[in-house]
């Protein structure tokens, strides 16, 4: 597979898909999370990101080392948006979590 895409020179182009995918992934892993655990699971992202990075760094195939750094940057960019969607649930632009223990 890997054969095929560098042959028709496809790399740049699937990693700028898989770059959409997982920025459109993130969007509501992020809302998600801050809707069933508030901000206090920042240092999840905080953790994938350091893997992630450290994935990028060590692996030597350019598509996967690319593949690693995006998810690495999503995720620290992740962690600002998990403080910035706490704002707009106050604001009532998404719904807030009602406790019903």
């Amino acid at each position: 597979m890997m054969q095929f895409i560098e042959t028709y020179n496809l790399t740049g182009i699937i990693i700028g898909f898989c770059t959409f995918l997982i920025i459109g992934l993130f969007h509501p892993i992020v809302i998600k999370c801050e809707y069933h655990f508030g901000v206090k699971c920042w240092w999840i992202f905080l953790l994938l990101a350091i893997v992630s990075l450290i994935g990028a760094w060590t692996i030597r195939q350019i598509f996967f080392s690319a593949l690693c750094g995006i998810i690495a940057f999503a995720s620290f960019w992740s962690i600002g948006e998990l403080f910035e969607q706490r704002k707009r649930v106050e604001k009532g632009w998404f719904p807030k979590k009602i406790n019903h223990s």
